[in-house]
């Protein structure tokens, strides 16, 4: 990976032009991680909620990058093919469900009906620190996404097996 993205403008990957901003966010989210696991999220929901942020924000290289960890995880490709409409699926659990709407909630904070709602639902669900894990995990894919959407980091074609 070069160290500007190209295309009409080419970019600064913001990753490499300031390296010790971003290794703090990779050492943040590696406590995210730690304390999701203390936590006791299994890592597919942890996954999810990457991957849910990632649709929402539209970040091409998180989801690339998430979708293989999920599968990696055993995720199924039927629930990931589903997951964007996963309101109208009966594939996620309730506590998968309480994360998803949690993450939501956390991504788009504008609405407050639906940030109290989501907040309710997962309260009910997970122990505070399953909850304040499932915000943690958010907060960070989000400023993940930020750094590859600005960036513009590449998603290429995986190479033939």
């Amino acid at each position: 990976m070069s160290d500007t993205a190209t295309g009409p403008e080419p970019r600064v990957f913001v990753d490499k032009q300031s390296p010790k901003a971003y290794h703090a966010l990779v050492q943040t989210s590696d406590a995210v991680r730690t304390t999701a696991a203390d936590a006791g999220l299994d890592r597919i929901l942890v996954e999810l909620v990457n991957l849910r942020v990632s649709q929402i924000n539209g970040c091409a290289y998180c989801l690339h990058v998430h979708t293989r960890a999920a599968l990696r995880a055993g995720e199924t490709t039927q629930r990931l093919g589903v997951l964007a409409a996963w309101r109208d699926t009966e594939v996620f659990t309730e506590r998968e469900r309480a994360a998803l709407a949690l993450a939501e909630a956390t991504t788009t904070p504008a609405d407050g009906a639906a940030q109290d709602a989501a907040y309710a639902q997962a309260r009910a669900v997970f122990t505070d620190d399953e909850l304040s894990a499932v915000v943690w995990v958010a907060i960070t894919i989000n400023a993940f996404n930020r750094v590859s959407i600005l960036s513009k980091h590449p998603v290429r074609p995986n190479p033939a097996p």
